[in-house]
């Protein structure tokens, strides 16, 4: 994985790492490899892929108390693959994401919010 990963997004964009790496968890799932953190997160389910999922989150929060940049870029990054992992899971592509967060361009924050009854 890490030749497919080598030069992608330098161009800067970095949606096309997370493009390449959602590609490599789809193929995981569709032609499973032993030995794959992938393929053994997806065959225990989508509790243990939730439960990863939120563990990642807090140790990003505890990065971000503790300010250190190296570690909030690391947590980010296994975040972003556990986020991954979890929308490859459902089958929803990255692109449905990011059509989500353009559609909230212009949008108040809190007018969004209230538009979904959140509160």
């Amino acid at each position: 994985m890490n030749d497919v990963l080598n030069g992608a997004g330098s161009d800067g964009k970095g949606e096309a790492v997370l493009e390449i790496l959602y590609g490599v968890i789809r193929e995981r799932k569709a032609n499973p490899v032993d030995g794959s953190y992938t393929v053994s997160l997806l065959r225990r389910g989508i509790d243990t892929i939730l439960k990863k999922t939120g563990e990642e989150a807090v140790e990003l929060v505890i990065a971000g108390k503790g300010g250190k940049r190296e570690e909030i870029v690391y947590e980010a990054a296994d975040l972003l693959y556990h986020l991954l992992v979890l929308l490859g899971f459902y089958d929803i592509e990255p692109a449905e994401v990011y059509e989500e967060l353009r559609r909230r361009f212009g949008i108040s924050g809190i007018a969004e919010k209230e538009s979904r009854g959140s509160s």
